[in-house]
């Protein structure tokens, strides 16, 4: 298992080129079962996750090749079993479902894993499908569920109890398919839903509202094979946004997605960060003294629940108090833990963490818990004195292309080991 030795990093001086979007590629995979003919996804991160999905549509029965930052895909004849051995490591797996239901009108889906961040139940997702026409039994772990026949899903008037990103995603890839008009209300409105409908849009899908809380979709009787290019990954360019102040360095962010960052750059500034958008990407400057704020996370456009850990770490740097307010996830302080181990003073009460800033951060070996938490505590480790050993990376990798490669390339001193 391989860990990341980090040493006290100068300010950061240069260019990172944000990659692809991990949480908007996952589940455009996942949609490549519906189409006929050749998908060609431009822009995708070199993660452990997408590896994965490319060996499941492979067990799903579609051929797929992996090319610098372009995977294609072709499915034949399609297997409706995903097995535990793959989908255990990656909760996008079970995106697969819908999909496969749409086609074959059957599929056997191991329940998924992932990161340990609280209760994320698959029931939203599941009842959205049964509305379509779906019937699910749970077996031996699996979800095994079936429609009256291939192509037997119709649309639907879908109320979702809670915006969920993955369910929003879900539903609108089965939708795509079905029969008559579905439409989504309380959908997640993540530029990550909106990219995967503008991939089905580009492969023949009739979708509208996309990016709003209500999506309507009119099902087709086939997409198309197309070539589409996915978003950057706001979440990746948020945590390297976080390491310019944090080290007191200047960072542009080649092919950042600005718009899509709003409510992070709005509380960065609030803090005293310096930005300035230039053709191709965004300036991060460190301005002055760092001052502590306030945050709470909320579905898109709040503050991303995906950047709550690196926001705490950069709260450490800050004069005064911070708070930070947890409303996605009820388990994802892990971090806060590992931090108060460097040097940290953060009080977790309930779903908020107070953090009281101007510590200073002291090297120490630190586990991550998560994807998240494994970038805090790599940031952490940047404005330690002495060394930091972290853990457990695994996690990182799931959501970070060569992060150490692209911090090195900027000033930083992080060397990967065998544990």
């Amino acid at each position: 298992m391989d860990t990341l030795i980090v040493e006290k990093s100068g300010p950061l001086h240069g260019t990172i080129t944000v990659s692809g979007s991990k949480n908007a590629a996952l589940p455009i995979l996942m949609a490549c079962i519906l189409p006929t003919g050749r998908i060609v996804l431009e822009n995708v991160p070199r993660l452990a996750d997408i590896h994965t999905s490319c060996k499941l549509l492979s067990i799903l029965g579609c051929h797929t090749t992996f090319e610098g930052d372009t995977v294609t895909v072709e499915c034949g004849t399609l297997n409706p079993h995903a097995p535990y051995e793959l989908v255990k490591t990656m909760r996008a797996s079970v995106l697969c479902l819908g999909p496969l239901l749409a086609v074959l009108g059957e599929a056997r889906v191991s329940m998924p894993g992932g990161c340990a961040i609280g209760a994320r139940p698959v029931d939203i997702h599941l009842s959205g499908l049964e509305a379509m026409g779906a019937s699910f039994e749970l077996a031996e772990g699996y979800i095994i569920g079936r429609v009256p026949r291939p192509g037997g899903l119709k649309g639907a008037h879908i109320v979702l109890r809670f915006p969920s990103v993955g369910a929003t995603e879900h539903l609108l890839t089965a939708a795509a398919l079905a029969e008559g008009e579905t439409i989504i209300e309380n959908a997640a409105r993540e530029p990550e839903v909106a990219d995967v409908a503008g991939f089905l849009i580009a492969c023949g899908a009739k979708i509208e509202g996309h990016g709003t809380s209500v999506i309507r979709v009119q099902g087709v009787d086939r997409l198309r094979g197309a070539t589409y290019r996915v978003m950057s990954d706001r979440i990746e360019a948020g945590t390297f946004m976080v390491a310019a102040p944090l080290t007191g360095g200047e960072l542009f962010l080649e092919n950042c997605p600005v718009r899509e960052l709003d409510a992070v750059i709005q509380k960065m500034r609030e803090m005293g960060v310096g930005f300035e958008e230039r053709p191709g990407g965004l300036l991060v400057k460190s301005g002055r003294e760092l001052v502590g704020v306030e945050v709470e996370t909320l579905p898109y456009p709040g503050f991303p629940t995906d950047m709550q850990a690196q926001m705490t770490t950069l709260m450490c740097h800050a004069k005064g108090l911070s708070m930070v307010e947890e409303t996605i996830f009820e388990n994802r302080f892990m971090h806060v833990m590992e931090l108060n181990r460097m040097g940290a003073e953060i009080k977790v009460k309930g779903n908020a963490a107070i953090v009281k800033g101007q510590r200073g951060f002291t090297g120490a070996p630190v586990m991550a818990s998560d994807l998240r938490a494994s970038a805090s505590l790599v940031l952490a480790g940047l404005a330690a004195e002495g060394r930091t050993v972290v853990e457990r990376i695994y996690h990182l990798d799931r959501g970070y292309e060569n992060i150490e490669h692209k911090l090195n390339a900027v000033g930083a001193r992080i060397t990967r080991a065998k544990s």
